[in-house]
């Protein structure tokens, strides 16, 4: 077994298995997680997003819905995943003409044992999905990247804030 550099593995048992934690024994706290990402694409596909005129509907607005359906789904995506009870799944959006894409971000909140941070970056890596799903037809060139937990707070392992992190990922 390899040890990290706060303890050793905990997705391991003695011998080398993959299991799940046991969280039974944490104290329920306020937990949130931040994940971010970017899809890139053609100009002229950003402003049929921007217009509202992809032939397959409101992009944004199905890929919100899409990344916070998948948050709530993320414990039968990931196999070592709790199933959480989550108080709050956002999805938002940022057009960013000047580098031909639309940055993503997620926030996922819950009072619990275990963190949310998959569930953040399951929504972001699923709303990007759709992204691309829905404009592949104009655009099969898009690039999905920079996924990344930009912030999370609440356990035992208290704050983290990526350094910069969305900066090195663009």
């Amino acid at each position: 077994m390899t040890d990290t550099e706060t303890g050793p593995l905990t997705h391991f048992d003695a011998q080398g298995n993959a299991t799940m934690v046991d969280v039974s024994p944490k104290a329920e706290t306020e937990r949130v997680a931040t994940a971010r990402g970017r899809v890139t694409m053609q100009p002229d596909t950003l402003a049929l997003i921007r217009d509202g005129r992809m032939a397959k509907g409101d992009v944004l607005s199905v890929a919100r819905l899409a990344g916070i359906m998948a948050a709530k789904k993320t414990w039968d995506l990931i196999p070592l995943c709790h199933p959480l009870l989550l108080s709050k799944v956002a999805v938002d959006f940022t057009l960013v003409p000047e580098a031909n894409a639309v940055d993503i971000e997620a926030t996922v909140k819950l009072k619990g044992r275990t963190g949310v941070e998959m569930e953040a970056l399951t929504a972001v890596s699923v709303a990007a999905l759709t992204i691309y799903d829905m404009c592949k037809a104009v655009d099969k060139g898009m690039g999905i990247g920079g996924i990344h937990l930009a912030y999370k707070a609440g356990g035992k392992s208290g704050t983290y804030e990526a350094p910069d992190a969305d900066a090195a990922s663009r």
